[in-house]
This record gives structure tokens, sequence and C-alpha cells, in this order.
């Protein structure tokens, strides 16, 4: 066999270049890997957190119900149920819904841990500040629907033809509609996070949103009868002055953090 039959039959050694980019390409295996990894191991401590919650809320999912039924009052002294498995999936949807909430801060929490070793120093300060502040006026809007606006609408509603129609609510619409409620008004009161967040990294200005007011308070009265459950204007009226106040404070957040960002950029010039 000739000589050069011999040497083509040889395998060719690979290149610096080749070793090189197969490196890479292990390393980046690799990295996924170890990404999907901790991606699997988070989830896994969240949804432990879930179940573990939803479990013990589980247990009071009757004195849950009745939270829930307070603020209707006396004109609503008991729930119906029109099916055989309503009344219990109404309190398991009490219970998942109470456990998702109680469960809430680990999933955050995890999620933060999973996200925070791929961002910048100032990028993680941004998030943890957000994410505890959303966190914060997520329960102070649901608070605030609890006790200032579900009482009075639902004294509206459950009177509505009094004297000939006599309110017999379904135990699963009842905690639907509730539910629905505190969940929209937690996330309007996001606003002023969600106003301070884009300011700091530089996609509003409070000129802009003193510029955009009177479209804004438009936007607000829509949300506010989207999510208010009568159409009065005292109901109205409650949701739609803390909002647009929420508005004004987001104005002023967004000045101070241009304040406090032009006085950091002086001092490193």
């Amino acid at each position: 066999m000739p000589t050069e039959t011999l040497e083509h039959a040889e395998a060719a050694p690979h290149s610096p270049a080749e070793t090189s980019d197969a490196c890479r390409d292990a390393t980046r295996t690799l990295t996924l890997a170890a990404h999907l990894e901790e991606l699997r191991r988070r989830l896994g401590v969240s949804l432990a957190a879930l179940v573990a919650t939803t479990a013990v809320m589980a247990t009071q999912a009757g004195r849950l119900v009745e939270w829930l039924r307070r603020p209707a009052g006396e004109a609503l002294p008991a729930f119906a149920f029109f099916s055989p498995a309503e009344g219990f999936v109404a309190y398991v949807k009490v219970a998942l819904l109470a456990g998702i909430a109680a469960a809430m801060p680990v999933v955050l929490w995890q999620a933060w841990a999973f996200i925070r070793p791929g961002l910048a120093p100032r990028e993680r300060q941004l998030g943890r500040t957000f994410v505890t502040w959303g966190t914060g006026l997520f329960l102070l809007g649901a608070a605030f629907a609890y006790a200032l606006v579900l009482p009075p609408a639902l004294r509206v509603l459950l009177t509505i033809g009094a004297g000939q129609l006599t309110p017999i609510i379904s135990v699963d619409r009842y905690v639907g509609f509730v539910t629905t409620l505190l969940l929209w008004c937690g996330v309007a009161f996001e606003l002023p996070a969600v106003v301070w967040l884009l300011a700091a990294v530089g996609l509003v200005t409070p000129a802009w949103l003193r510029q955009q007011r009177p479209y804004a308070l438009l936007v607000l009265v829509i949300v506010a009868a989207v999510v208010t459950p009568t159409t009065d204007p005292v109901n109205l009226a409650l949701l739609l002055v803390p909002l647009a106040a929420l508005y004004e404070l987001s104005i002023w957040l967004s000045a101070l953090v241009v304040r406090r960002r032009a006085a950091a950029n002086s001092r490193e010039g």
C-alpha cells in the first residue's frame, strides 16, 4: 500500500482552534446543565412551600370563608351551593389561594436567588427594592379593598330590590368575586413601585409623567370603574382617589430617583 494511502487513512490531528471550540462547547453545556439543575431546585423548593402552605390553609378553610363573608355583614348571613361538589370546590379554591399568598415570599425569594447571579450590583439593588416594596404595596391594596371597598359595594349590591329579591349567593361565585377584587386592587396599588423602577432605569421622567397626568387620570377612572363592582360614584371615588394619590406619589418618587442619579453622576464626575 502506498505511503500516501496510509497517511490519508490516519486521523488528522485537531488544530488548536478546533480544540478551543470543543472546550467552549463543553463549558457551555456544563453551564447550561448547572443552570437547569439550579432552576429545578428552585422550582422544587417553591412547589414544596406551596404544597405545605396550602395544606395548612386547608385546615382553616372554614375560617377563611367566614373571613371573606364578613364584609357583606348581615346582608349575607350564609352561603348556598347548587351542586354536591360546589362547597368542596370552594373550600379547595380558598385554601389554594391562601396557600399561594402565604407561599409568595418563598416563591419570590427563590426567583430572586435564581436571577441574582446574572445581574450587575446596581440591578441587584433595584430588583431587591422592587420585590420588597411591590409585595408591600400589593398587600396594602388588598387590605384597602377588603376594609374600604368591599363593605359599601356589597351593601349596595345585596340590598338592591330589598323586599322583593332575596340574595341567595353561591359560595363559589362569592369567593371568586371577592378574591378577584382583592387581586386587582393589589395589582393597582403596585403603580408607585412600577413607576419607580421605570424611572430608575431611565425609561420615564417626572416631566413626562406630569405631562401625561390628564391621560393617566382617564386611565385610572377606567380602571376604577372596571375594578369597582358597583357603578355608583361613592364606590368609584373610594378607589379612584387613592389611585390618583398613588400616581402623584409615583411622580414624586421618580423625581427623587432622578435627583439621586444626578447627584451620583456629579460625584463621579
